[in-house]
């Protein structure tokens, strides 16, 4: 919901604009980034041998087994294969093998799949993308350009309603009006590229929020029209009763499990009755009840190497929600245990990369979190593996067996008795090439090094006293860095605008304020407006604050509420928010970086000064801001 300006759950927000404009040095253009240039014909698969892992086929576990791959294929399983003699082997004696791990809920954008392959996730089943993008990717992996990126299956555009959930985020989609409009909407997403269809049906009550969503009757006839295309209709849901509402309308699964309440004694068997499958994302649930799921991976030395700064902070996030919440994380784990307990197939999904996850790293904890419900280790590699290639019809992948694609992944020890085992990568395969992630570690150290120069950096000069400024000359200047300027959804293609004006009078006697007025435009779906600081000596160059812990500053406006956005580069230029109220008197905000994204403040790239995203004109004036 717009007005609430927060994360909302379970759809990870699209590239911001932001990123594409104050980046774009650093951070190419969403498509560029995944384009290959002049692409050099696909090489040669290789052919090989693994000799005598332990190997989980998918379904169960194979003692002393060698695996034979050649031209991207699973040539032969079984003890003592008699190859060619030219056939290169991999002793692999004390290490199991599995399938490729397959994500069953994420949203990919830029380099998501290749962050995925990088912990062993070679294909993700995407639920909310850019359709473009999604035929991007199909282009390349069709023509053999992919090895470096997990696969890809995608629902594209979701179905939602207008102001639901699924168009708060950075780019305009067509939203359902009716029931009798279901068919033309699906056959539209299909037409598009969609494998699947998602729909909303959550209405936020969870989570203490009003969302317009989905009527029964809508739910009910977009499902119908999915299935006479004979594809799979799958559910975002909130809340127990839109579990049931969404199995009761024939939703072949739901993508999220509930933790409003727990489970009545019949949800399962609803479920078994109408053979739904669950893809329960206990990660993000985690992440909602407050406690951030991936912060134990950042930590974890089989992993954090290969982990970048922006994934680290936002595997450290959880979701914002207040007291009027109602989830419990404990409702989850039991309506996953009473789903396994009744048969249901469950599906590992983690929904990154919402707070608390990131790409790849966190099906690691998704399936810890999945034994910690009562499924033993096996039954969660299943979950990842088997189970949802075999839910999604992902016939070629998701076990080892001759015949199909040879996606694999060899990790040390044995994760059927210990599920973190699959953390201490040895080889991950992608279609039968090996992923080299040295370059991967090398540039997570170059960065770390970075980080290290940038926190023993000085700060700006100008900035010991910490005042930015005052408005006491009557500009735009500030204290230390290249002051004030106005940022709006403009350079996004939207039509919002703002206007900065030093106007006389300010809090307790001060001389000037400046005031932020424009109006909030419906052109652009995550639009914004207002006024930006930039701490650096060029604008949006980082700067080093990490001396402060706080900001400050004096507000009154119109009624509206508004928002600070702060930027860093460690969080891959994605901006932490929070709201602040602007009445009609003067009121002093203090925001703690704890409360901006965790960020220590060693590389501040902006903070700004927006109007939420309600449509209609605003008015606001800030003074005496400064950080403490």
């Amino acid at each position: 919901m717009k007005s609430q300006g927060k994360w909302l759950p379970f759809v990870a927000a699209f590239v911001f604009a932001f990123t594409l404009v104050f980046a774009s040095a650093a951070v190419p253009p969403l498509h560029a980034q995944e384009k290959p240039a002049d692409a050099a014909p696909a090489p040669a698969a290789d052919t090989f041998v693994i000799r005598g892992a332990r190997v989980f086929d998918g379904e169960r576990v194979l003692s002393g087994s060698d695996v034979w791959v050649e031209s991207g294929r699973i040539k032969a399983v079984g003890p003592h294969l008699q190859t060619a003699p030219n056939v290169r082997e991999i002793d692999a004696h004390g290490d199991t093998l599995l399938p490729g791990l397959i994500d069953a809920h994420t949203h990919a954008w830029a380099d998501a799949l290749k962050q995925a392959l990088l912990f062993g996730v070679t294909t993700e089943l995407d639920m909310f993308s850019d359709p473009k993008f999604d035929a991007d990717v199909r282009t390349k992996e069709a023509a053999g350009q992919n090895h470096d990126a997990a696969d890809l299956r995608s629902s594209g555009t979701l179905v939602t309603v207008e102001k639901g959930h699924g168009t708060e985020y950075g780019i305009k989609i067509p939203v359902l009006a009716s029931p009798a409009d279901a068919q033309s909407f699906v056959d539209a997403r299909l037409a598009e590229g969609s494998d699947y269809i998602k729909i909303i049906y959550d209405n936020g009550s969870a989570y203490g929020l009003t969302i317009p969503t989905l009527t029964k009757e809508e739910l009910a006839a977009v499902v119908a029209s999915t299935h006479k295309r004979h594809k799979l209709a799958v559910v975002h849901i909130g809340s127990q009763a839109g579990a049931r509402d969404a199995i009761e309308a024939g939703a072949d699964a739901l993508v999220h499990i509930f933790e409003d309440e727990p489970p009545a004694e019949d949800f399962a068997k609803l479920a078994n009755d109408h053979h739904a499958f669950v893809v329960a994302t206990l990660s993000v649930n985690e992440s909602v009840s407050g406690k951030a799921s991936g912060a134990s991976l950042a930590t974890d030395a089989r992993l954090s190497p290969y982990i970048d700064s922006a994934s680290v902070t936002n595997l450290k996030k959880s979701f914002p929600f207040g007291p009027a919440s109602k989830v419990n994380f404990a409702n989850a784990l039991a309506a996953v245990a009473a789903l396994h307990k009744a048969g249901i197939p469950l599906l590992a999904g983690t929904d990154a990369p919402n707070p608390g996850t990131a790409h790849g790293v966190s099906i690691h904890r998704e399936m810890q979190l999945l034994v910690q419900a009562g499924l033993t280790p096996s039954e969660a590699l299943s979950a990842a593996t088997s189970v949802p290639a075999r839910a999604f019809g992902l016939i070629d992948r998701g076990r080892i067996a001759p015949g199909l694609r040879a996606d694999l992944l060899l990790v040390k020890g044995d994760p059927t008795q210990d599920i973190i085992a699959t953390r201490d990568i040895v080889t991950i395969w992608k279609t039968g090439f090996a992923y080299d992630r040295a370059p991967a570690r090398a540039a997570v150290e170059k960065e770390k090094q970075e980080a290290a120069v940038a926190r023993a950096a000085a700060p700006p000069a100008g900035s010991e006293q910490g005042l930015i400024s005052n408005f006491d000359d009557g500009t735009l200047s500030t204290k230390f860095g290249s002051g004030f300027s106005v940022s709006t959804d403009s350079i996004a293609g939207g039509k919002s605008t703002a206007d900065l004006k030093i106007i006389e009078g300010g809090p307790a006697g001060s001389k000037n304020s400046l005031q932020i007025s424009g109006t909030i435009s419906d052109a652009f779906a995550y639009a914004w407006a207002g006024a930006m600081f930039s701490p650096g000596a060029t604008p949006f160059a980082p700067a080093n604050l990490s001396a402060k812990k706080s900001l400050h500053f004096w507000v009154r406006g119109d009624g509206r509420t508004c928002r600070v956005m702060l930027f860093t580069q460690s969080a891959g230029y994605m901006p932490a928010q929070k709201n602040f109220a602007a009445g009609p008197d003067w009121k002093e905000v203090v925001i703690p970086f704890s409360e901006l994204g965790g960020t220590d403040g060693h590389d501040i790239n902006g903070i700004l000064f927006s109007a939420s995203s309600l449509t209609g004109p605003f008015s606001f004036a800030i003074a005496n801001v400064s950080l403490q």
